[in-house]
């Protein structure tokens, strides 16, 4: 799929950004001045830019806790989100909502969930919502192969399926449900083969390869919004870090996290620039350094962010408004 030069510099630029501002949180819990679990996507930035790249701005997107990226991949601010993950009261939930339920909803972005599988669900309301709109816009979901063994994941594909919801249900197969290899929890090769007991289209696809991912989504974006109903996608990927910030991932060899960061979609999406003459290294050298700008402000404006007031800590819970606790 051909694309314009500047659209594919956005998506390298935006693959960057992930990546840099995702160690930066990793720096942060290791200085102790990021308190909490945090769940990064590091070695995924191919799944969420390419996944993010080719909806239109008004489709709806979310996913669990691994998928910051996929608020930047959207064009979100990172100050903003930096500022929510740290708990300001300048971040897009004023703080509340964290890493696990950072949420930017002026991006379509309903945010992300901590618990794995009624994601899938709550993306059938979205996309129930949007039929009833009738404005051809699709509500797509991330999750992980973990949550794909859930009961959650099966209930909401079949509800999809039988109302014909315009639903994007996408497996991140990063090959680990916290310290379970996929390998030996799963009886079957792909994931998407599940989609045949639904009677929906299944397709697995390289899940480092971002215009693999692209143009996977863009076809079935096409089918959706044809109304011919859901479909569920597996990305084949691999996450470099374990399931949370402090994990010691025993359960990992040194020559499998090794063989991970040789397939770093980042370096690989380069090379194809580079040898396809849509950019040269210092196009991207300049693209790197914005991106290493941004970050600073990012975090110097997170920094210089208060944290909530006291006084807020019963506020927008809309249930409790006016009652005692």
């Amino acid at each position: 799929m051909e694309l314009p030069k500047a659209e594919l510099l956005q998506m390298y630029k935006r693959m960057v950004a992930i990546r840099a501002f995702e160690e930066s949180l990793a720096e942060a819990v290791a200085a102790g001045t990021l308190p909490g679990f945090v769940h990064l996507g590091v070695g995924q930035e191919a799944v969420m830019v390419g996944v993010a790249a080719p909806l239109r701005p008004t489709d709806w997107i979310s996913g669990t806790h691994r998928e910051h990226g996929v608020m930047i991949a959207r064009g979100a601010d990172m100050r903003l989100m930096r500022a929510e993950i740290f708990g300001k009261v300048t971040g897009y939930c004023k703080g509340k909502g964290g890493s696990m339920h950072l949420a930017v909803y002026e991006k379509c972005a309903p945010g992300c969930n901590g618990i794995l599988g009624p994601s899938q669900t709550i993306n059938n309301g979205i996309a129930l919502a949007l039929k009833r709109r009738g404005k051809g816009d699709l509500a797509a979901v991330l999750f992980g192969d973990g949550a794909a063994h859930r009961g959650e994941f099966h209930e909401a594909l079949n509800l999809a399926a039988v109302w014909k919801l315009p639903a994007m249900a996408i497996c991140v197969n990063n090959q680990y449900g916290i310290s379970g290899c996929v390998d030996d929890v799963c009886a079957v090769e792909d994931i998407s083969a599940r989609a045949a007991g639904y009677g929906i289209p299944g397709l697995s696809v390289d899940g480092c390869d971002v215009m693999a991912v692209y143009e996977a989504v863009s076809e079935i974006a096409k089918s959706i919004r044809a109304g011919k109903g859901p479909t569920l996608l597996e990305l084949k990927t691999c996450r470099w870090r374990g399931h949370f910030e402090g994990d010691p991932q025993a359960y990992r060899t040194k020559e499998e996290l090794e063989e991970n960061r040789r397939r770093d979609p980042i370096a690989r999406f380069a090379k194809q620039l580079l040898e396809q003459g849509m950019a040269t290294d210092a196009e991207l050298q300049k693209l790197r350094d914005e991106v290493e700008r941004e970050l600073q402000e990012a975090i110097e404006f997170t920094d210089k962010s208060p944290y909530p007031p006291e006084e807020e800590i019963f506020t927008d819970l809309s249930y409790a408004e006016g009652r005692s606790v």
